[in-house]
Formats: structure tokens, C-alpha cells, sequence
């Protein structure tokens, strides 16, 4: 809606355009059932997480059995590193889904160009920058996080590989968080389900040498992976560029316009920072694993594969309660949000206490799934009956979260997540390690912080504090006056 000089409204244009696009192209979120809608938007996005998992299970699997120990110590320990880059492209990716959803929740349909353009330069620099100094740094950090000398050259390999990939993975993130924004969770699907495809396609054949293909051993897992993510990322460009989609870059007319870069980084940076704290707290906490040995840290990469099926209902459903979020505040209907919230909570609760309970009842089941190592499974098994416990603490903090980040309180999380990591987890974790002289210590340290870290944002979502968002902070007075209030009806 636009406002004359004397006073009289008349329609944007680009608000029908964009509602237009919107109904071809994506979901609009601030109408009709919510449950409903968490569902149909959410099924493709755990879709795509159990292909991303199952893949990780099978190149766990792969690398497990068959190049051995060291390997799958190795690609422990590369992991958080490369997710310390990782984390500083999705703070900025969360950022830019955001204000997509949030523009395009209020129909504005200019705005959100600006964001789609800013934040596809903004992302090409970073991610090249990233992989140059990544690489430089990636045995010196390797180093530091005391890694075995066995394990140091596979892992300084594995990781200066991998980081070639981060243009293309940084795109692919970018992408599939504009098309969520706009409500689109499907598209992201088709492209990254393929990706998974021609991974576990390629994982044999460069890792063992099969057909003809070269053995590269763990570095051939790192090539299959940049090889799939750039081709998924060239075909989902293309097919947004065929389709019209509104969130299409337009490369031969890319424009910053920089109050609009300023407010993506705004909400990205801490955004990035809570991510970052995550990983790097991980490469602490695996430094401190690694004083117990080699079993050690390789029951750690275990175990944290099943965290990753444990938690993937849970994150699934904090990126529809973001995305339902963005596009509510935009329409200025905070009633939805707070019934999206309790939806959300009772469907990631229930699917997370599954988990939990067959963390407890048949750790070793899972765990061989990995590894036949008896001294990696006796380990692992310790992991998963403290930390499995509490798994049912990320259905809440994680859809709690998703309500502050969908406002754009990307600050709040980051800070949450400093004082949970670098007050509870790291330190208890070198003191309790120390003074029971075992590596169980670690897991009590690594269950401590996921409470508190659910405390504090159930507290600060029901301060209501999140209904000032950041970003789009207000619609122009037409428009605010015709959103509804409440929408319980819609529930």
C-alpha cells in the first residue's frame, strides 16, 4: 500500500506482482492452518535433512569400514573446522531468508529484490575468502586441537579438499533459504536430493578406485562432495532462472544497495557468531577428547552421527517456525506466531523423544551401524546414554530459537549460545574430564549446556520481547491497519 500527499491509499502494484509470484512460486504462510501448513512446508526440509543424513551415514560408513580408524578420526576432526566456515556463509544465508520472509509477508515486493541482490554479492565474496584463508590455516588449526600425528595428514588433506566446495555449498545455502522464505521448501529438495544422489554415487568409486576411477582414499570423499554440490547449485540456477522465480538472481544486474546489506549483516553476524561459537566450542571439546585416544574421538564421531538423526526433526521444524515467523511479523500477526510456536513444539517434541528413547534402549545398535571397533562402541555407548537423556531439550530450544530468529533476534541466540557453550560446556568439560580422569566427564559437560541452553530461550521467547523485530521493524500505516491482530481461527 503507498499513501499520497493527501493521505489517500492506493495498492502497490508490486503486492499484487509479488502475491502473484508468490502463489506460483512458493506458500504464503500468514493465512489458513497452521499445523497444516507446519507439515506440508516442513516434510520437504526433513526430506532433504534424512537424504543429507543418510549420506552422511554412508560416507561414515564407507570411510568406518573401509579405509579405517584414522580416516574417521580424521574426518572428526576436520568436521567442526570446516563448519566454523560453514557457519560464517549461514549466518548471513539465515539472514537473508529472514528478510525475504518478512518482505514478502508484507508484499514488498522492490525490497526484497534488494535483498536477493545484496546478499548474492555479499555471499560470493565471503565464500572465496573463506576457502583461501580456510586452507591456509587448516594444519595449523589441526595442530592446535592436539590431533593425533596419525590422523594430522589425512585430516590437513581432507579439509583443503572439502574447502574447494565452499563457494558452491554457500550457494546452494543461499538459494534454498530465499525459496523458504517465500514459503518454497520444495524446489531445494529436487536439487539437493540429487546432489546426495551423485555423492554416494561418487563416494566408492573415488575413495576405493572402483570402474576405472583413481584411489584417492578420504580425499576422494571430499572431491565427490565438491564435485555434486557445484553441479546441484549450476542446474537449481538454471531451473530458478527458467521458472521466473521472484528470487532468481539476476547476475547481469546485480546491485548492492547497502542499507539493505547493512541490515543483512546486522541480523547475520550474530547470526554467524552463534553458529561459529557452536563449531568452535566443537573443536575444544574434540581437543579435549582427544587426550583420551584415538577410540576416543572416533566414538565421538559416532555418537555425534546419531545426534544428527536426533536433532533433525527438531532443526527441521526451527526453520518452518523461522520461516512462519518472518512472514507473520511482516503482516503484523504476532497471535500467529505465538500459536506457531506450540504447534511447532508438540510436533519436534514428540518426534525427539522417539530418538531419545532408542538412544538409551539400543546405543550399541546404532552404533555399529558405523564402526565394529569394541573399544569405539564401549565409548559411544557412555556418550549416548547421558547426552541421549537429553535430546528432548532441542524440540524446545530449537523452535524457541526459531521464533527469536525469525524476528530477526539473531543477537539474542548468539548470546544464549555464548554463555551455554563458553560458561557451561567447554569448561565443565576440561574440569569434569579432569577430576573423573575419564572422558564421560565430557558427555556430563555436553548434557549440562543443552539445558541451560533450552532455559534461557524459553525464557527470553516468553518475554514477548521477540514482537519488536529487527529488520522489517514496521509496515507503512495502510497496511499495518488492515492485518488482522489474531488469527486464532486460522489455528
Amino acid at each position: 500500500m503507498n499513501e499520497t500527499e493527501t493521505g489517500e491509499v492506493t495498492q502497490d502494484p508490486s503486492a499484487d506482482s509479488l502475491g502473484r509470484a508468490g502463489r506460483r512460486h512458493g506458500r504464503d504462510l500468514t493465512t489458513g492452518s497452521i499445523p497444516r501448513h507446519m507439515v506440508a512446508f516442513s516434510l520437504p526440509i526433513l526430506i532433504g535433512s534424512a537424504l543429507h543424513t543418510a549420506y552422511s551415514f554412508v560416507d561414515a560408513i564407507w570411510v568406518g569400514h573401509y579405509l579405517g580408524r584414522s580416516a574417521l578420526a580424521a574426518v572428526t576432526v576436520s568436521f567442526p573446522v570446516v563448519f566454523v566456515l560453514v557457519a560464517v556463509g549461514g549466518g548471513l544465508t539465515m539472514a537473508t531468508g529472514i528478510l525475504v520472509g518478512q518482505h514478502y509477508g508484507a508484499r514488498d515486493a522492490q525490497q526484497m529484490r534488494r535483498v536477493v541482490d545484496s546478499s548474492v554479492v555479499l555471499m560470493g565474496g565471503l565464500s572465496v575468502a573463506l576457502t583461501l584463508g580456510g586452507s591456509v590455516l587448516a594444519p595449523h588449526i589441526l595442530r592446535a586441537m592436539d590431533t593425533p600425528a596419525a590422523v594430522l595428514p589425512l585430516a590437513t588433506g581432507y579439509m583443503r579438499i572439502f574447502l574447494l566446495g565452499i563457494p558452491f555449498g554457500f550457494g546452494l545455502f543461499l538459494t534454498r533459504s530465499m525459496l523458504q522464505g517465500i514459503g518454497d521448501s520444495a524446489t531445494p529438495l529436487y536439487f539437493q536430493g540429487g546432489a546426495v544422489m551423485l555423492n554416494i554415487i561418487l563416494d566408492p568409486l573415488l575413495m576405493l578406485g572402483w570402474l576405472g576411477f583413481p584411489r584417492l582414499g578420504l580425499d576422494g570423499a571430499a572431491w565427490a562432495t565438491v564435485v555434486s554440490q557445484g553441479l546441484a547449485l549450476a542446474a537449481l540456477l538454471v531451473h530458478l532462472k527458467r521458472r521466473h522465480s521472484p528470487v532468481a538472481p539476476s547476475f547481469h544486474r546485480l546491485r548492492v544497495h547497502w542499507p539493505t546489506a547493512w541490515v543483512t549483516v546486522r541480523i547475520g553476524t550474530p547470526a554467524a557468531l552463534q553458529q561459529s561459537l557452536v563449531s568452535i566450542s566443537m573443536v575444544f571439546v574434540i581437543g579435549i577428547v582427544n587426550r583420551f585416544g584415538e577410540s576416543a574421538t572416533a566414538a565421538y564421531g559416532a555418537a555425534s552421527r546419531v545426534d544428527q538423526l536426533a536433532f533433525m526433526p527438531a532443526l527441521t521444524l526451527s526453520l518452518a517456525v523461522s520461516t512462519f515467523t518472518a512472514q507473520n511479523i511482516g503482516a503484523h500477526k504476532f497471535d500467529r506466531v505465538r500459536a506457531t510456536f506450540w504447534w511447532g513444539l508438540a510436533l519436534a517434541g514428540s518426534v525427539t523423544l522417539l530418538a531419545s528413547i532408542l538412544a538409551l534402549t539400543i546405543p550399541a545398535t546404532l552404533l555399529r551401524i558405523f564402526t565394529s571397533d569394541p573399544a569405539v562402541i564401549r565409548i559411544g555407548i557412555g556418550y549416548l546414554r547421558v547426552v541421549g537423556a537429553c535430546y528432548i531439550c532441542f524440540a524446545a530450544l530449537f523452535v524457541s530459537n526459531g521464533v527469536i530468529n525469525g524476528a530477526g533476534h539473531t543477537f539474542v541466540t548468539a548470546l544464549i549460545s555464548l554463555v551455554s557453550l563458553w560458561v557451561v560446556r567447554v569448561p565443565f568439560a576440561l574440569y569434569l574430564s579432569n577430576r573423573l580422569g575419564d572422558v564421560r566427564g565430557i558427555w556430563y559437560a555436553i548434557a549440562a549446556s543443552f539445558a541451560v541452553t533450552m532455559c534461557a530461550s524459553l525464557g527470553y521467547f516468553s518475554s514477548g520481547r521477540w514482537r519488536r523485530p529487527v529488520g522489517r521493524a514496521s509496515l507503512p500505516r495502510a497496511a499495518a491497519a488492515a492485518a488482522p491482530s489474531g488469527d486464532g481461527a486460522d489455528i
